[in-house]
């Protein structure tokens, strides 16, 4: 297999893993929140919250999927630019944490509030555990192993 390949699909699946589980487990410690409910939350951003509820398990495993596309998507983005930027490989750390910093906004000023989910505004952050949490997620769980993956497969 192609390395760039392996490092984006190995890149989408750690992330994807580490990242949803600790959805669940934030949201079930903070709010007795079901991993069912996390899932769903994902398909919203296709189908809308009512619908997402109202599909069971069925959009809770579309839910799943779709976390995971994303998060290969989100590792194909770092190989492509550190392939076109080897600097990025040199300090993988710093990078992943920058590309988590980039993910976390693109995902929260755009692709929730223009979802389905969303309703197409933009809103100011609070600044509590939740959003600490995402952000410390997305860095550390997401952009980190991506990078660190993408680095072990750039030769």
């Amino acid at each position: 297999m192609a390395k760039p390949f392996t490092a984006t699909l190995l890149g989408g699946l750690v992330a994807g893993a580490l990242d949803i589980t600790y959805a669940c487990a934030h949201w079930n410690i903070a709010h007795d929140v079901a991993p069912q409910r996390i899932f769903q939350s994902v398909a919203a951003g296709l189908l809308g919250r009512d619908a997402a509820v109202a599909g069971g398990w069925n959009t809770a495993a579309l839910g799943l999927a779709l976390h995971f596309v994303m998060t290969t998507i989100m590792a194909a983005f770092f190989v492509a630019a550190s392939r076109a930027a080897p600097a990025l490989n040199r300090t993988p750390l710093l990078s992943g944490i920058v590309y988590g910093l980039g993910l976390y906004a693109v995902m929260n000023f755009i692709v929730v509030p223009f979802s389905a989910a969303g309703d197409g505004v933009i809103q100011a952050p609070e600044f509590n555990q939740f959003f600490y949490g995402g952000l410390l997620a997305h860095t550390l769980l997401v952009g980190v192993p991506i990078a660190l993956i993408a680095k072990r497969f750039e030769n």
